[in-house]
């Protein structure tokens, strides 16, 4: 049984690659905002067990996790969380580009380096969920674009750093989806949400239970999902 830990479990592809992990009975371990966001995760997920830790303060993640139980070693670990604002640069100020930095880059990175020895015990793998944001900005996407331009850089540097430890990782920048944040980001740009015409969560998760159960002798690093219509 492999053992995995997942960011963004509540909605969208995170919830989706959740369910699928727990229906083939893999230990699953959810990170969660606080403590009520914990409850709520546990309710719905059936056998899944929960972490507190906010993404939102990365600088608070080593005391969070110190004081609970972590799992012993971890197959994967799946950044599917993520945060996005809308708006030129000369509208923006340094807030939105420090929200959007902190969740997008800087917890990821952290969370990431603190659960190094257990992904290491198990010779895992890392998988990010990026965009085709973190290939080619766009206007009114600046901070966004800059956050996944800079997971990839995450991801590629971990590559080189961890292969001789075993470590996998993965990269995989899906296109528009049938998410809540796809909702939001239609608002945002004044259009209209329009759920056929986006790839399913189903389908991104697919891609990403693919690159985790690859064969030993192979790795995907990067890989671009878009919707077919």
């Amino acid at each position: 049984m492999a053992t995995h830990l997942i960011t963004g479990a509540g909605s969208g592809i995170g919830a989706v690659l959740t369910r699928r992990l727990l229906e083939r009975g893999d230990e699953t371990w959810l990170l969660a905002r606080d403590a009520g966001r914990a409850k709520e995760l546990a309710e719905r997920f059936e056998g899944a067990r929960t972490l507190v830790g906010d993404l939102a303060e990365p600088d608070r993640l080593s005391w969070a996790l110190s004081h609970q139980e972590l799992p012993g070693r971890l197959d994967s670990l799946q950044h599917v969380a993520g945060v996005v604002e809308l708006g030129t640069v000369a509208e923006l100020g340094t807030k939105v580009w420090q929200s959007t930095l902190t969740a997008n880059l800087l917890a990821p990175a952290e969370l990431t380096r603190l659960l190094l020895p257990q992904l290491r015990l198990a010779k895992g793998h890392v998988l990010f969920v990026n965009s085709g944001a973190g290939l080619a900005a766009k206007p009114q996407w600046g901070p966004y674009a800059a956050s996944k331009h800079g997971l990839k850089a995450l991801a590629d540097s971990l590559r080189g750093e961890e292969a001789a430890n075993g470590l996998r990782v993965t990269t995989v920048y899906p296109g528009r989806t049938a998410t809540p944040m796809q909702e939001k980001v239609r608002r945002q740009e004044g259009g209209a949400y329009q759920a056929d015409a986006y790839m399913e969560p189903e389908s991104v998760a697919t891609t990403l239970l693919m690159a985790l159960d690859l064969p030993r002798d192979a790795e995907v690093t990067d890989l671009s999902v878009r919707p077919s219509a």
